[in-house]
């Protein structure tokens, strides 16, 4: 959708290059034109030695070798204890003893952080315009859940030589009642397959789960005129305080949440948002949630030199490995403190580890190791990101909150025995696994519900429910009437020319009578025929609406026949007022989710506009707080970009809450002032989808 006709707001696809055109004609592609030639080139350099240039560096020191003894050294692994900054004495030397003091030297140690290690993240950036590429919807721990696929386009027009996308995906419980905590997991771009564990473990303890790939907008390697930092700087080399590729990442979480704030129909707690990583991604994890105010928790696995461990605690990976291989994770000023000539060494960092750490609190942060027998190489130094934790824990008590609950000699604090949960909101656990975090997941989930609180989960469908499974019986298949209106609908789909499909029931379906029943004894004829002439008689609409129909029928429909052949621009559906006293609310509304989900497979370049079941008392109004229930589920299902959700059962309602005779005259189906109002609601928007 257009938003005041900004072309930043749109897609970036060929459709929007054409609106360009069409919109500014030959003035905007003379301008694009001239802004490409202008451009400059990218540049062809060591970006290593280039940045060993701008610091004035002539040797680096050898890094840690894994493969000597003395790499693993714990006698001799602590040598600057005296150069270790304490994380509440401001840098003019003030102690910090109150809370309120602490954001003053929280900004020091950001300001720290982002100089001399992690690099600065500019302050104007592209736009970033979000595109959902798919739909789906399946059942994860017997759980139903909707998972979209996401693309971040990033505005390249001032710099044309590059193009990013941020890759991502989230699932949430389907029928969840309220927005639901979410963990975003860096993932490795190995694809989508599968559902590891971790994801089911999500959904049946009420969150739902993300996956971003970094290396889709920032590649993991020395490439650094490429991703977001190249086309930032067009091409061009960084300076020694810019970002690296830790920072980069964390940049395109917080345009995921800026996603997830934008489109509160995506059903996420926006004020619950989790991040993880394991290994390199671990440094990331605990970067995002230092940096980035908006994560409410963090599980940082395995992230060793550059994460949790303290970069002055010599034992396994050292700054020297990093600023002599992975340096392009951390800003250039980083090379510095891996500089022989001339000599600085991590006791020179004016910030460590620690540091990082408390930089989340009061926040939740869980960190985590395995061991060395299973996989989880001496190299990543658990005992070093154990002792950065000891030393962050002043910060989270200052706060009111709990850290390990260890003596606080981060020198001689015993680490706890092999999978033991320690702390509060700043917890330790060393599993008996390797290099990963699984094994870590069931106490996260029990230890966060302590901080985070997810919302009830919802109602579960029987256990022969299945998506895109209908329950035949509800399936009116075996009356004449049914399938002969079906065979209709069919021939009529074959023939195409259609822009507006009416999907539902008899509420639907009688849009095309007249009238009927004689206007006595308080009755008003029911039809909509006239109105229906007056509001959409110039459209090309088909009316697929049968009487008597349910979710599960309109289902098989479009799988048989009525979902193919046609393109319509826009969908008017609703059903599932025949479910009910068949179906649970819970069930009903995944009964709309097919058919919503079925409609998006067969017509993807369509508008749906799903309504909210309409108000009734026919047979008594019993059934009417099952409506209300099923409507609030089913309002979940719109995104306002392809499904966009109206309730407007209130129209038809008199002021004391009652159904007027006069506009639905047997408490279910509308009279022709019924549709009357039905039709100046919904006729607007269908115009709109028409152009």
């Amino acid at each position: 959708m257009f938003t005041n006709g900004d072309p930043r707001a749109m897609p970036l696809t060929s459709d929007r290059v054409i609106w360009f055109r069409g919109r500014f004609g030959g003035l905007l592609v003379m301008l694009m034109t001239a802004s490409v030639l202008a451009q400059p080139a990218p540049a062809k350099f060591d970006d290593h030695q280039n940045m060993m240039d701008q610091l004035g560096l002539k040797k680096l020191r050898p890094g840690a070798n894994p493969n000597q003894p003395a790499t693993f050294n714990e006698a001799t692994a602590n040598p600057y204890t005296n150069s270790l900054p304490d994380v509440l004495t401001m840098n003019d030397g003030t102690k910090v003893t109150r809370p309120e003091q602490w954001p003053a030297r929280r900004a020091e140690l950001q300001e720290g952080f982002a100089r001399e290690v992690y690099g600065r993240i500019p302050a104007h950036l592209p736009q970033v315009i979000w595109e959902v590429t798919a739909t789906n919807q399946s059942v994860v721990g017997g759980i139903p859940t909707l998972t979209k696929m996401l693309v971040g386009h990033v505005d390249n027009r001032g710099y044309t030589n590059l193009t990013v996308d941020i890759q991502a995906s989230f699932t949430v419980p389907a029928l969840a009642r309220a927005p639901v905590p979410i963990m975003i997991e860096f993932g490795w771009g190995g694809g989508w397959g599968g559902e590891p564990t971790w994801h089911e473990q999500a959904i049946t303890n009420g969150w739902g789960y993300s996956t971003i790939i970094p290396t889709s907008f920032q590649p993991d390697n020395n490439q650094l005129t490429s991703g977001i930092i190249g086309l930032v700087n067009q091409g061009q080399p960084r300076q020694p305080d810019d970002w690296g590729a830790l920072r980069a990442w964390q940049w395109g979480v917080s345009e995921l949440i800026n996603y997830f704030e934008a489109n509160p129909g995506s059903l996420v707690d926006t004020n619950k948002i989790g991040i993880e990583g394991l290994s390199r991604y671990g440094k990331a994890a605990i970067v995002t949630e230092a940096f980035e105010p908006r994560i409410a928790v963090g599980l940082i696995g395995s992230s060793g030199q550059g994460g949790t461990k303290l970069n002055r605690h010599i034992f396994g990976e050292s700054v020297e490995n990093l600023t002599g291989g992975e340096y392009y994770w951390m800003a250039g000023n980083y090379l510095k403190y891996g500089a022989e000539e001339p000599l600085r060494t991590a006791a020179d960092l004016p910030v460590d580890a620690h540091e990082l750490i408390a930089m989340c609190a009061p926040r939740p942060c869980f960190i985590s190791y395995g061991v060395v027998e299973h996989g989880d190489a001496k190299w990543v130094d658990a005992h070093g990101s154990f002792m950065a934790g000891v030393l962050a824990g002043p910060v989270y008590r200052l706060l009111g909150r709990k850290d390990f609950g260890t003596p606080g000699d981060y020198l001689t604090d015993p680490m706890p025995p092999v999978n033991q949960l320690i702390g509060g909101e700043l917890a330790w656990r060393q599993h008996d696994g390797g290099h990963d975090v699984t094994p870590n997941w069931p106490a996260f989930f029990k230890w966060v519900a302590n901080y985070i609180q997810a919302p009830p989960l919802p109602a579960v469908p029987p256990a022969e429910y299945a998506p895109s499974r209908p329950n035949t019986a509800l399936i009116p298949e075996l009356s004449p009437g049914f399938m002969k209106a079906h065979t209709n609908f069919v021939e009529i789909a074959k023939r195409g020319d259609i822009d507006v499909l009416f999907l539902g029931d008899s509420i639907t379906d009688w849009w095309r009578n007249p009238g009927f029943g004689p206007a006595t004894n308080g009755a008003i004829p029911m039809g909509g025929k006239a109105v229906f002439e007056k509001y959409f008689g110039s459209m090309k609409v088909a009316n697929f609406g049968i009487a008597g129909d349910t979710t599960q029928g309109v289902l098989w429909r479009l799988q048989n026949g009525e979902g193919q052949g046609y393109h319509p621009k826009a969908i008017m559906l609703m059903i599932g007022t025949n479910n009910t006293g068949h179906n649970s609310p819970p069930e009903i509304a995944m009964g709309v989710a097919d058919v919503v989900f079925e409609l998006r497979k067969d017509f993807p370049d369509a508008t749906i506009l799903l309504l909210g079941i309409f108000p009734r008392n026919f047979r008594g109004p019993s059934v009417t707080p099952q409506i209300k229930e099923i409507n609030q589920l089913i309002s979940t299902l719109n995104d306002n970009q392809h499904v966009f959700y109206r309730d407007i059962g209130s129209l038809f309602l008199a002021a004391d809450g009652s159904l007027p005779k006069d506009v639905m005259s047997d408490g279910l189906h509308p009279t022709s002032k019924g549709y009357e109002i039905w039709a100046e609601a919904v006729h607007d928007p269908l115009v709109k989808w028409m152009r």
